[in-house]
């Protein structure tokens, strides 16, 4: 019998974003409420300046920005609108779906996976 996406490894959602943003300040009650909601889920808020080691050489230019993993396996990587309606329904999909093996994913995202599983 196949193991469906959601029993196997659980899924890390690191919210990309900057002290110094106000829409992310704004953010993160709703990405607060968002992981309550999904508590099989790891989320991880990584602020791209104090936690400079963790990002590496990925380039983010837009905040917030989601990286979403199963394991050490990318699933998305993007800017997402600060909604809780339209980043849950998101996580909700991406829960149910096997990775992109054809994705090009930026360089560094594998890294930042690597980097969360060992914090």
């Amino acid at each position: 019998m196949n193991e469906s996406p959601e029993s196997s490894q659980p899924m890390t959602v690191a919210v990309m974003c900057a002290a110094w943003c106000r829409t992310c300040t704004e953010f993160q009650p709703v990405m607060d409420a968002l992981a309550a909601a999904r508590p099989q889920m790891r989320f991880v808020w990584v602020d791209i300046e104090d936690d400079s080691e963790l990002c590496g050489d990925l380039d983010v230019e837009d905040f917030p920005t989601l990286a979403v993993f199963r394991g050490d396996t990318p699933l998305h990587f993007g800017p997402s609108l600060p909604l809780a309606n339209v980043v849950g329904r998101l996580l909700d999909e991406l829960a149910t779906r096997e990775p992109d093996e054809t994705a090009d994913w930026p360089e560094g995202l594998q890294a930042l996976a690597v980097a969360l599983r060992a914090r």
